[in-house]
């Protein structure tokens, strides 16, 4: 339950997700108390794995006196209920399963992520401090901004505010070079 900072008093109920500072009930300091719904939820159990009940049954690799549940479908190994990883309707060991990991082996399982967003942004922030660059860069950042607009940002939603923000200095860059090249075409003119 989530108390006050100063005097670790815990807050009651109408306190919490209040949305707007209150005064604790004990030391008076304003406080507000925001928290996830999960704070309030119930966990299930944790699965334990069944003991073995004779010697002729098949025991867990890792944890031998488990019963084995199901092969390992990479290695073989027999897990139990605990070690077993179920990704894609197979069942691996977690030997396996951080090996297909770092070996990029799991086709399924995510990595990486390309933030377009952020590339698109520092290439546009970049090149205001060298201008000179803005030239080739400004139109890169409006074909990242473009064609990644729909794309995937990070793992954690973004707004698409990089994106704006990127789109915005390429657009200003481009209108700044265009004003640059009329005005060097009307004085070579005159």
């Amino acid at each position: 339950m989530p108390s006050c900072t100063k005097c670790n008093t815990p807050l009651p109920g109408q306190m919490i997700n209040s949305y707007s500072l209150v005064a604790c009930p004990s030391c008076e300091s304003s406080l507000r108390a925001d928290v996830f719904p999960a704070l309030y939820r119930e966990f299930p159990t944790a699965r334990s794995g069944d003991t073995l009940q004779m010697d002729k049954e098949a025991g867990c690799f890792y944890h031998p006196r488990k019963k084995a549940v199901v092969p390992c479908s990479a290695c073989g190994r027999f897990v139990c209920d605990l070690c077993d990883v179920a990704l894609n309707g197979r069942h691996l060991c977690p030997s396996c399963f951080e090996k297909g990991k770092t070996k990029r082996k799991i086709k399924s399982l995510e990595n990486q992520r390309t933030c377009y967003d952020t590339i698109a942004l520092l290439v546009a922030t970049v090149s205001i401090l060298i201008y000179w660059f803005s030239l080739f860069t400004a139109p890169f950042v409006i074909y990242l901004t473009v064609r990644h607009w729909n794309s995937p940002s990070s793992i954690i939603p973004r707004t698409k505010i990089r994106f704006g923000l990127a789109f915005i200095i390429a657009s200003l860059q481009i209108a700044g070079w265009i004003f640059v090249f009329s005005n060097l075409f009307l004085l070579s003119k005159s």
